[in-house]
């Protein structure tokens, strides 16, 4: 049943379209893992969406072949149900491809349209190999980019959640150079970060209220002036405008001290001026449970919180566990819009 004529809260979900990403990555290994796991770790019925040949590769374990998302509903309790759109050429774990990136760029393609159809309830994407991908023409900093402009969502609205079982954070900044951090923070960056980020956990996770504190960029969130005027000029006029419109935000405040267990008690979700000063603490207390969820896109998009670990690739030695954390957390983020609003 497509997610769009779901209105009892009760009923199943249609199963998630799961991108395998780069065959020559770890995605195969923690897909197929995630689904001998199922009944252990409770996960919601997931399909994969790319090669067969790449799970064949390092798993011996039932793959079935699937024409629609409907059959994986059926196949799911047997067998991992897999939608082959393309053939990645001779898949070699640790050896990416140019065959294999052109794969991963069709795979999530395809479960990005299920998704926005309703087939699926909604996206867990595998890490893929971004320098493979632009050599297929792939022109996005990555999927997140991508999968928001396949939803008519500008980037400046689709915003990356890194979340553990004890800590959000959103970076208002992301991929660019630590040097040009301070010239691209705006006042209106900050907010429009800041106002996704509360309606994405009254979204997904049903927060009522948000409660968010906000990061300063320099050491001791500046020390009034002493050591940079970011946190006077920028940051703080973001945060009292946002107060005033009955946003319960807190800061400038000093990084070092808002991660430790009683600072993570007092909020839902952390906004960071970085990169690094985000994901260095969720992935210190959460490497192996961390999920990126893409807040302010009309579908539910999750990911695991690593890369391609093309060194381990076919090893047998990736760990499923945050792959398993995004399809929960999926399942609980699609769950939630129908339980609260779509």
């Amino acid at each position: 049943m497509p997610l769009s004529t779901i209105t009892d809260p009760g009923t199943p979900l249609p199963p998630f379209a799961v991108s395998l990403g780069d065959p020559a990555g770890i995605g195969p290994e923690i897909v197929a893992k995630s689904w001998v796991m199922r009944e252990a770790r409770g996960l919601p019925p997931f399909f994969a969406v790319g090669d067969i040949a790449s799970l064949r590769a390092v798993w011996l374990g039932p793959v079935e072949p699937i024409a629609t998302p409907e059959e994986a509903a059926v196949v799911f309790d047997r067998a991992l149900p897999c939608l082959q759109v393309a053939d990645a050429g001779p898949v070699v774990p640790g050896t990416p491809s140019i065959d294999g990136a052109r794969t991963a760029f069709q795979a999530l393609e395809v479960a990005v349209g299920l998704a926005r159809s309703g087939s699926a309830a909604g996206i867990v994407t595998a890490p893929v190999g971004k320098e493979q991908l632009y050599g297929v023409g792939f022109t996005h900093p990555g999927q997140t980019e991508f999968v928001a402009e396949r939803c008519g969502v500008a980037p400046h609205n689709a915003v990356m959640m890194l979340a553990g079982p004890s800590l959000k954070v959103v970076p208002v900044t992301i991929h660019i150079p630590l040097g040009d951090v301070s010239s691209v923070l705006t006042v209106d960056l900050i907010r429009a970060r800041a106002i996704t980020t509360v309606k994405g956990l009254q979204r997904n996770f049903g927060v009522a209220r948000p409660r968010i504190v906000v990061a300063g960029l320099n050491p001791h969130a500046g020390e009034g002036g002493a050591l940079g005027r970011e946190e006077i000029d920028i940051i703080a006029p973001a945060i009292e405008s946002l107060r005033d419109e009955g946003m319960d935000i807190r800061g400038p405040l000093a990084a070092d001290g808002l991660f430790h267990s009683r600072a993570r008690e007092t909020y839902d979700a952390v906004l960071c001026m970085y990169h690094d000063q985000a994901l260095i603490p969720l992935k210190t207390l959460h490497f192996d449970e961390g999920v990126n969820i893409t807040l302010g896109l009309p579908i539910v998009r999750t990911s695991p919180d690593h890369g391609t670990a093309f060194g381990i690739a076919g090893t047998d030695r990736a760990n499923p566990g945050a792959m398993m954390a995004a399809l929960k957390m999926a399942a609980e983020a699609a769950r939630a819009r129908l339980t609260h609003g779509n």
